[in-house]
């Protein structure tokens, strides 16, 4: 019959051991969690990552939600910040379809640590030393770029 329900179960497993592991193993095997950046400032807007992701878990909200900031400042003061994208890292599954999705390039997937203007800061004594200034396929595109 079309409406009988399945109720056979597969089998699991009943024989797991249970060990103290070494630290030094642990370390080496746990590998730190990889997290979503989006570049907000070359954004398009287009919320197409917002409209892929299958776990729903990127979020682009108005300027509203934001009640206050605290030892930032505030984006609701700058007239060009129309909205911002909220990840909820712990619903991510880093299955990349949001980068893979976004026309503009502008996210990306990786292990951040420390802000972003100290990782910058090693560049700004001899920036030509890393950025030749031709034009790559992170560069030169007109779209994505605020006016």
């Amino acid at each position: 019959m079309a409406n009988e329900a399945w109720t056979e179960l597969i089998d699991t497993r009943d024989d797991y051991q249970l060990a103290v592991v070494d630290e030094s193993y642990l370390k080496a095997a746990v590998k730190p969690k990889q997290f979503l950046h989006i570049n907000q400032s070359e954004c398009i807007l287009c919320e197409g990552c917002v409209d892929i992701c299958p776990w729903k878990c990127i979020h682009y909200l108005s300027m509203d939600a934001i009640s206050e900031a605290s030892n930032v400042d505030d984006p609701k003061d700058s007239p060009e910040n129309l909205g911002f994208f909220v990840v909820d890292e712990d619903a991510c599954t880093r299955c990349a379809l949001c980068i893979d999705r976004c026309p503009t390039g502008v996210i990306s997937l990786g292990k951040f640590t420390g802000s972003v203007a100290d990782q910058n800061a090693e560049f700004a004594d001899k920036p030509w030393e890393y950025d030749t200034g031709d034009r790559d396929f992170k560069n030169g595109y007109m779209y994505g770029i605020r006016w």
